[in-house]
């Protein structure tokens, strides 16, 4: 009778490329199912930084028009500029910070009965100015820039414009302020 046929023997160099070749199949799979959901995590982590997602969003508190209450106006006296923080609700990426201050203005009633009103940020350097009553007017305590009481800055003041002045209105009693922030350094008035 004849012998059966016996498989080939089997080198010990197939062994490692077998191996190698069940490795590297492991690795491109287990790679391809977890790049998937990472992907997905790292989206939803960084949703609130992508830009169609956070529009330039107002803080809430104001009214349709941006105008933020402030103060009645039966509590202003002519004269003396009084400074007022602006409350809202603000908001950022991930946090809601609710009643907080997000600036101050200055409001100053004249003689007249009209209201001045004013961003309490130096344009030059960002500083927050204050009235001084002996000086007749604002002091910005960085670099001296001085102010006059109609916020047109003096001539030796090393502020670039004049402080910048802010929209109000008056509805039931009540002044509203559309408060906004200004870049600062420049000559000309953009808002931020």
């Amino acid at each position: 009778m004849s012998e059966p046929a016996s498989k080939p023997a089997t080198t010990p160099k197939d062994f490692p490329r077998r191996s190698f070749l069940r490795r590297a199949l492991a690795v491109a799979i287990g790679g391809v199912t977890g790049i998937v959901p990472a992907i997905v995590g790292l989206a939803s982590f960084l949703n609130p930084l992508r830009p169609k997602v956070q529009a330039k969003q107002r803080p809430t508190g104001s009214d349709a028009e941006g105008f933020y209450k402030v103060t009645a106006l039966d509590s202003l006296t002519s004269g003396t500029p009084i400074s007022f923080p602006i409350i809202a609700n603000r908001k950022d990426a991930w946090n809601t910070f609710p009643a907080e201050p997000i600036g101050s203005v200055y409001i100053q009633k004249t003689a007249d009965d009209k209201l001045r009103v004013f961003n309490v940020t130096c344009p030059h350097a960002g500083c927050s100015v204050d009235f001084h009553a002996d000086k007749q007017g604002f002091l910005c305590p960085c670099h001296n820039s001085l102010f006059a009481m109609d916020g047109v800055h003096s001539a030796s003041s090393p502020s670039a414009r004049d402080l910048d002045s802010l929209e109000y209105k008056i509805e039931n009693g009540d002044v509203l302020v559309k408060f906004m922030n200004f870049r600062i350094g420049i000559k000309e008035k953009h808002a931020q």
